[in-house]
């Protein structure tokens, strides 16, 4: 296999640098390791890689601090890997631009999948995404043009707000998107006490889906966090 994708690796741990880079190699991704922040923002300038795997702890400054400046000059997709487990240490990175957040210890199938489809964002962007264009993953497919939601060719009514917090999911497919950073693509403002209101929305949504409780299927649920809706390889 060849996916032709250049992978940063940040971390600053040779044990955890040498199997994350195995583990990638082995799926033919070619991978640049640096060991501290100040090597990745040079290695960065100087390969531009697709994608970058990032821990938080490093020995010359916090994490968060690199992903803001990164996010303010790319786009380029950005997976945060740390011990760090806190739903606030969660929150923080992803409101910071991290398009996802793996704990260590992690399990390598879920982490593989979770680069493809933070990956999807690059090909998506390579290939562009017309205005009518369609969603499709699993049984589930968008109507972008038409504003019609379909299961198994079966449609969904959903209303004016719940369609627009699903389309609004499939177009960061893959990303997991925090509760204000819904709230506020979806009703202009990313107060906190909407998230009540958005998680009626949510369940109202889910019941028209027809997903039981406790099942993942089509957006995943990371509570205290956000919402992700499943990308097109997993």
């Amino acid at each position: 296999m060849n996916n032709k994708y250049k992978i940063l690796v940040v971390e600053d741990e040779k044990n955890i640098q040498t199997l994350v880079s195995a583990l990638l190699e082995t799926e033919g991704y070619s991978v640049i390791s640096a060991y501290n922040l100040a090597e990745a923002d040079m290695l960065f300038v100087s390969h531009r890689p697709d994608l970058i795997i990032l821990d938080l702890g490093m020995p010359d400054g916090d994490g968060i601090v690199f992903l803001k400046k990164l996010r303010k000059t790319t786009a380029v997709p950005l997976i945060v890997l740390s011990a760090r487990n806190s739903e606030s240490d969660k929150v923080d990175a992803l409101d910071a631009g991290a398009n996802d957040y793996v704990t260590k210890p992690f399990s390598s199938a879920e982490f593989l999948a979770r680069i493809r489809s933070a990956l999807r964002s690059v090909r998506l962007s390579e290939t562009g995404r017309l205005p009518h264009a369609t969603f499709n993953v699993d049984d589930l497919k968008i109507d972008y043009e038409s504003r019609r939601i379909f299961i198994a060719n079966a449609e969904i009514r959903l209303t004016q707000t719940e369609y627009n917090i699903v389309a609004f999911l499939a177009q960061n497919a893959g990303k997991m998107m925090t509760y204000q950073g819904i709230i506020k693509a979806i009703w202009g403002y990313p107060d906190g006490g909407g998230i009540k209101k958005l998680q009626v929305n949510m369940a109202n949504i889910r019941k028209k889906f027809g997903i039981k409780p406790g099942e993942e299927s089509y957006i995943v649920n990371e509570l205290g966090v956000g919402y992700r809706m499943k990308g097109l390889e997993e």
